[in-house]
């Protein structure tokens, strides 16, 4: 990897596999409108946007995520909304879990504290959600029944490639949340 090379990074939380089959398969059923379902593969919680970075900076990056202490939560997508504008279907918290704020707010004040720009449509942003599927034209009628949970035992490092069909994400670090801590 060169040292010039830029990475377009995020850090973010991951469904588990149970989790993921149920928001495919909203997703499926909820955009009837056209539009671009998500790839399983691509199913995400983003804590927080870097964006651009070199190649010296994705260690810095790890080292910071690395020292997090944080504890182990469950999460419920109980929520399903439609933002028109951009057509996105999304499935997200009525309300952020207090474990869910906590871990945003400790990422963000350290990436902002060591120059990170981040931008602020984190998960500390007022709906914490996973896209279902962009370009939506008319979603179907937005009931979710049974809330969506996983258990979040660690957080990522990502890094996304832009793609005029979908982006494609890779992960680059693992971060463990700690089960003593946990809610």
């Amino acid at each position: 990897m060169s040292e010039a090379c830029a990475h377009r990074v995020f850090f973010a939380l991951w469904p588990d596999d149970e989790a993921t089959s149920h928001l495919s398969a909203l997703a499926r059923n909820l955009a009837t409108g056209g539009g671009r379902v998500m790839r399983p593969a691509s199913l995400h919680l983003t804590l927080a946007f870097v964006g651009s970075v070199m190649s010296t900076q994705v260690g810095q990056l790890e080292e910071i995520a690395a020292g997090i202490r944080a504890g182990a939560f469950d999460l419920s997508l109980d929520r399903l909304g439609f933002w028109p504008q951009r057509g996105i279907l999304w499935a997200g918290c009525r309300q952020a879990p207090n474990p869910l704020r906590r871990l945003t707010e400790l990422l963000v004040t350290d990436l902002r504290a060591a120059g990170f720009a981040i931008a602020d449509h984190s998960a500390a942003a007022p709906v914490p959600h996973i896209t279902l599927a962009r370009r939506v034209r008319c979603p179907s009628l937005l009931r979710l029944g049974t809330p969506i949970r996983w258990r979040v035992g660690e957080f990522a490092l990502v890094e996304s490639h832009l793609h005029p069909s979908a982006a494609s994400y890779k992960t680059l670090a693992g971060f463990p949340l700690d089960a003593a801590d946990a809610d």
